[in-house]
């Protein structure tokens, strides 16, 4: 076994992980904290100083992905349409089969440069917890109950506030609303036929009202859609779990470029120009299945080496530490000492593991299971 294989097997390794990014994570937070008083007398430097601070802690998770797993990501998309990715502001709609297409989604931002700056329009329950929760906060996130009568000024307001940002920015969203399953497939499905909407074999029903307001609340400061695909080789089932022990993967992304002047200001008519985006992705998604590749250009970006060295930097900062206060309490002979720091790391695994459980589709939100009955009824 090789250097690299025996150190992937070793849970201590695993522990280490999750120490440099609880710790590292919380530091950043607590530093996020007291920019706040910068936000009343130079609001554009916040948010800059922000986008720095949240690089800081997603990179850590994209570093997993691109150098510790060594998954491959292939991007299939038109070679015209590439030159302008990480130029411009985009809106970018993802399918939402896998526990780690988000990750998929910030390894894309980071090789065009925007991680730092990516939006998503996510739920509310994340905004709570510690570390990525509190980072977006920083990072005017918008949150959402899924409930659209409550939610729909908030969503406005908060999408509004993002036509001054300086930066360029990716605004990821799952239009879907939820992970696919089967069950929450056949239920959606059955939605469709009350509607007398076509039926898709591979994705749920978009949720057109958050991306209609979306849209609207964006347009002449976003410059594109990006609609996204993403599909693994061999029909691999990634997890995040398998990341964290270092498993490989093969990825593959197929992006189009769609003009935002292409997509109907009409909120009736961009719900039926989404509803036929979708169609389109479930035949893309046949193609795949049948072919293993999509109608495009493959293209493999550059890997930067920004997210490793950043990881390096915190490793670096906080082993020593740890290892010295490891030393000193082994040297002082106290069995209660040593049976706390134990019981802390051990702790700071399962913290990490509770984060990873989240993105497991057996664990995930049943809003597409009860939400979408309620819609027939």
């Amino acid at each position: 076994m090789d250097i690299v294989g025996f150190l992937k097997s070793q849970f201590i390794f695993h522990l280490l992980i999750c120490y440099i990014f609880i710790v590292s994570g919380l530091i950043i937070n607590f530093i996020q904290l007291f920019t706040l008083i910068l936000w009343p007398i130079n609001k554009q430097l916040f948010r800059r100083i922000n986008c720095r601070l949240a690089y800081c802690i997603s990179s850590q998770m994209v570093m997993l992905l691109e150098w510790w797993s060594g998954t491959d990501c292939t991007l299939y998309t038109d070679p015209e349409s590439y030159h302008k990715y990480g130029k411009e502001n985009a809106i970018v709609i993802l399918n939402h089969n896998f526990e780690i297409d988000f990750l998929c989604g910030w390894n894309f931002c980071e090789r065009f440069g925007v991680l730092g700056s990516s939006k998503v329009l996510a739920k509310k329950e994340l905004s709570y917890m510690p570390i990525i929760g509190w980072m977006w906060y920083f990072l005017e996130i918008v949150f959402c109950k899924r409930k659209w009568e409550e939610d729909r000024k908030t969503v406005m307001q908060k999408l509004l506030n993002l036509r001054d940002y300086p930066e360029n920015f990716w605004f990821l969203i799952h239009c879907e609303g939820t992970r696919f399953t089967e069950q929450k497939h056949q239920i959606s499905m059955q939605v469709a036929e009350a509607k007398g909407l076509p039926k898709l074999k591979y994705h749920l029903l978009p949720r057109t009202k958050g991306f209609a307001v979306t849209v609207q609340c964006l347009r002449n400061v976003v410059s594109a859609v990006y609609d996204s695909t993403l599909n693994f080789r061999n029909n691999e089932n990634p997890t995040l779990l398998g990341v964290l022990n270092g498993k490989k993967y093969h990825a593959d992304l197929y992006v189009r470029r769609i003009p935002l002047e292409e997509v109907p200001e009409d909120e009736q008519e961009c719900s039926n120009w989404l509803h036929k985006l979708y169609q389109e992705k479930d035949a893309f998604q046949e193609e795949y299945y049948r072919t293993g590749t999509y109608p495009a250009v493959p293209i493999v970006p550059p890997r930067r080496p920004w997210t490793l060295l950043n990881w390096l930097f915190w490793a670096l900062l906080l082993l020593y530490p740890l290892f010295k206060l490891l030393i000193n309490m082994v040297n002082s002979g106290s069995s209660l000492t040593l049976a706390s720091f134990g019981f802390v790391i051990v702790m700071a695994s399962v913290g990490v593991r509770w984060m990873i459980g989240v993105t497991e589709i057996n664990k995930g939100s049943t809003y597409g299971n009860n939400d979408n009955k309620q819609k027939q009824k």
